[in-house]
């Protein structure tokens, strides 16, 4: 897996504050109380980071580098829900990361605070200056703002970086504006990822995500045909708006709790069967016993590794199933792990 984080974004005892127009989260209610007081200096770093990818990486770490140097918060301010969503310029919806796992992934990655502001078409008519004022300023005393190169804000997006940099200089802040990260000449975008989720290209897009593409999901009663073939199953219906790979089969890990079982997972209905569900996948998992009926899952995609196909009859489906599973047991283990934070 090359090193590849497979585990989702797992952060225990994160508390919880509501604010005039949003949330924060933080390990420490000591800090978010002081921060939301805007009384303690800091470094704010502002984004929407969907998948928390390479490119948002590279800009929050050099935010956090800069604020652990002054020895002052790092403070992550983002949205919910995606502003595209919100103002109709996104036609691919799809979350690489639901709210409450970017928080968790930027806690993780060492954010002292997460502001989350509730994106709204009133918060978007604000002019650029409003957001600064009546938001930002309103719960952080920033020493420096780091944003990305791309970032927009205010009403139709009026602000930029160097919009932001003149209101910095009026109002007692610097900004640093982060060129995008590039790989193979192309700018790393959580649209570019989500293309090449799309397409099932998993091993790139894990690439540029710095982890394995994951998704959620509730394991509910199937076809009921896996166990008969001898293999179990777990069918899981999956969140309205993750962000579905290609209908083919995957080397995965399907994660309960803080257990993980090697799988292969079909995406979408078999179609050697009739049904067809959205956002539903059919993982066989291996060194599995028992049964997972209702509970919440976490389903890691580690590699592609076949595409979609119709069966002769069931003997043919069942060797190739097989041969999926023997794969996934050389490359990904025989029986369950242990998740840690």
């Amino acid at each position: 897996m090359s090193g590849l984080r497979w585990a989702p974004f797992i952060c225990g005892g994160i508390r919880t504050r509501d604010f005039s127009h949003g949330k924060a989260y933080a390990h420490d209610d000591t800090l978010m109380h002081r921060v939301l007081d805007a009384r303690e200096p800091c470094v704010v770093v502002c984004g929407v980071f969907d998948g928390i990818h390479a490119g948002h990486r590279t800009l929050l770490h050099d935010a956090m580098a800069r604020a652990h140097g002054d020895g002052v918060p790092c403070v992550v301010a983002t949205f919910d829900p995606d502003p595209g969503e919100v103002l109709g310029q996104s036609e691919d919806v799809a979350r690489l990361l639901s709210c409450e796992d970017r928080v968790s992934g930027l806690l993780s990655m060492g954010a002292d605070v997460v502001l989350v502001y509730a994106f709204t078409r009133a918060f978007a008519s604000l002019e650029p200056e409003q957001f600064v004022r009546a938001r930002l300023l309103a719960v952080t005393n920033p020493q420096m703002v780091f944003v990305g190169s791309n970032f927009r804000y205010g009403r139709g997006g009026e602000g930029d970086a160097g919009h932001l940099s003149l209101l910095g200089t009026r109002m007692g802040f610097g900004v640093v504006s982060h060129e995008l990260e590039q790989r193979d000449g192309e700018v790393v975008s959580a649209t570019r990822i989500r293309s090449l989720i799309a397409q099932g290209r998993l091993e790139k897009a894990n690439e540029l995500l710095h982890r394995c593409h994951y998704v959620r999901g509730t394991v509910e009663h199937g076809r009921g045909a896996g166990t008969g073939f001898g293999f179990p199953t777990a069918n899981v219906a999956c969140e309205p708006l993750a962000c579905m790979p290609a209908e083919g089969v995957y080397a995965c890990y399907v994660i309960c709790g803080t257990h993980a079982w090697p799988a292969a997972v079909n995406v979408g209905a078999p179609p050697t069967f009739s049904q067809h569900k959205s956002h539903f996948l059919e993982a066989s998992l291996v060194g599995f016993e028992g049964d997972l009926y209702g509970c919440d899952v976490c389903v890691s995609f580690v590699a592609w590794l076949r595409a979609s196909r119709t069966f002769q009859d069931i003997d043919e489906l069942t060797k190739v199933v097989l041969g999926n599973i023997q794969w996934v047991r050389q490359h990904l283990g025989e029986e369950r792990t242990e998740v840690t934070a």
